[in-house]
């Protein structure tokens, strides 16, 4: 069962469960996928990839949205972003933690042959690929700094 197929039953789950903020958090989730495959280009398909960058996407922007309502004083506000963020996060892989994420690096610059500072470029287009949702970009980006000095 893919992605699609997987939240538009979590959405029945959720009406018959009567739970409005996870039901509002899965029907947004679905209006993404929708625009994905309605796209121009897109053919009408949604592969696993592409909606795993949608959910990532997703998540920041409500983890940056609940950070901005909390700034202005805005709790209420800020408590819904992070129930939808965290209704999001159940449909992504678990993160790495620092450990994981420097071994992980480790075997993407041998496997590049990177020795450098200069060739950060080269790990971080392979590195962003692979770890996808599972690492954020500043962080995959801190380390490898830090494994290539």
């Amino acid at each position: 069962m893919d992605f699609f197929e997987t939240i538009n039953s979590a959405i029945k789950s959720a009406m018959l469960a009567k739970d409005k903020v996870r039901l509002q958090a899965l029907r947004g989730i679905k209006k993404e996928f929708i625009e994905a495959k309605t796209a121009p280009g897109a053919n009408g398909e949604l592969s696993d990839d592409a909606a795993m960058k949608i959910l990532v996407k997703m998540a920041k922007q409500r983890s940056e949205s609940a950070e901005i309502y909390r700034s202005q004083n805005r709790p209420d506000l800020a408590e819904t972003e992070e129930a939808e963020m965290a209704v999001i996060k159940e449909y992504l892989p678990q993160p790495l933690n620092a450990d994981e994420l420097d071994a992980a690096l480790s075997e993407i610059i041998a496997k590049v042959g990177a020795s450098s500072a200069a060739d950060m470029g080269k790990v971080m287009g392979v590195a962003t690929k692979q770890l996808a949702g599972r690492a954020d970009g500043k962080a995959i980006s801190a380390a490898v700094r830090r494994l290539l000095s």
